[in-house]
């Protein structure tokens, strides 16, 4: 994982001895509360939910991907039997965080299936989002994560603003992944303009309306020709349905949620 600090900001600090690579920002790295210890009925219900899938979202992300339900069955199949719902619970992804982001597992199936080169997430904070795509590039050996945070904490469960930058990526799933602080406009706008053609980019950075104006144009404009823009909580400001106005499009649907996630192709787009 690489640090990336506020613009003119100080350099991360150095790793400490006896750390497993990956894990050797204090800051991102310790746990601010330990995970609560969960009955193994609760785990089970916790990983069912994590792995519960509308068939409308499937059906979108075969339009967005252009991937077969063959496809989409094999990499659903990949998550059953991997490790990483187990991994989160261990880390403190509960109940209030599977609530929140109930489309954990869609974004695994949509980074599988468009096979992004460069990812840009908003709004990173624990980073339950940020560990699915990040397992997700993983299991097809290319793509980066450039994830802008920390996010707002703002009328969040206690459960969820106590828990660190970063506590939910395991440390196997860093070497793909950038965390780049300093969550300003400014900053957006380097990340944007040094990275050369976003294949996907998720807006997750709270119910600002302006801010989420100001993400989605520019996410839209740094998009390469496959790009793919999502919006989470779009039910939260008018952000989302106002875009896709502009586009000649009703608001677009990954997942109905709640909370809903939308998201849209720049080959939708109106002509």
């Amino acid at each position: 994982m690489r640090v990336a600090p506020a613009s003119g900001g100080a350099a991360p600090p150095e790793p400490q001895r006896g750390r497993l690579p990956g894990d050797s920002v204090p800051f991102v790295d310790r746990f601010v509360r330990r995970p609560a210890l969960l009955t193994l009925a609760s785990r089970r219900g916790i990983k069912q939910r994590m792995m519960l899938l509308r068939q409308a979202s499937l059906e979108r992300i075969r339009c967005l991907s252009g991937a077969s339900a063959a496809d989409l069955a094999r990499y659903r199949r990949e998550l059953r039997e991997g490790d990483l719902p187990d991994v989160l619970l261990d880390r403190g992804a509960g109940v209030a965080f599977v609530h929140e982001l109930p489309q954990g597992a869609l974004l695994y199936l949509l980074v599988r299936a468009t096979r992004p080169r460069r990812v840009v997430e908003t709004g990173v904070r624990p980073g339950y989002s940020t560990a699915w795509i990040l397992a997700a590039l993983e299991a097809n050996g290319a793509g980066e994560l450039t994830s802008l945070g920390p996010g707002t904490t703002a009328g969040r469960a206690t459960s969820v603003r106590d828990v660190g930058v970063g506590q939910f990526v395991a440390p196997s799933l860093r070497g793909r992944w950038t965390l780049a602080l300093g969550n300003t406009e400014e900053r957006l706008r380097e990340i944007l303009g040094t990275t050369l053609g976003v294949d996907l980019f998720l807006y997750d950075n709270g119910p600002v309306a302006a801010r989420a104006r100001f993400e989605l144009r520019a996410a839209w404009e740094a998009l390469s020709d496959r790009g793919i823009l999502l919006a989470h909580h779009i039910d939260a400001t008018p952000a989302w349905t106002d875009f896709c106005r502009l586009q000649g499009l009703d608001a677009q649907l990954l997942d109905a949620g709640p909370p809903p996630m939308g998201a849209l192709a720049v080959r939708f787009r109106a002509a």
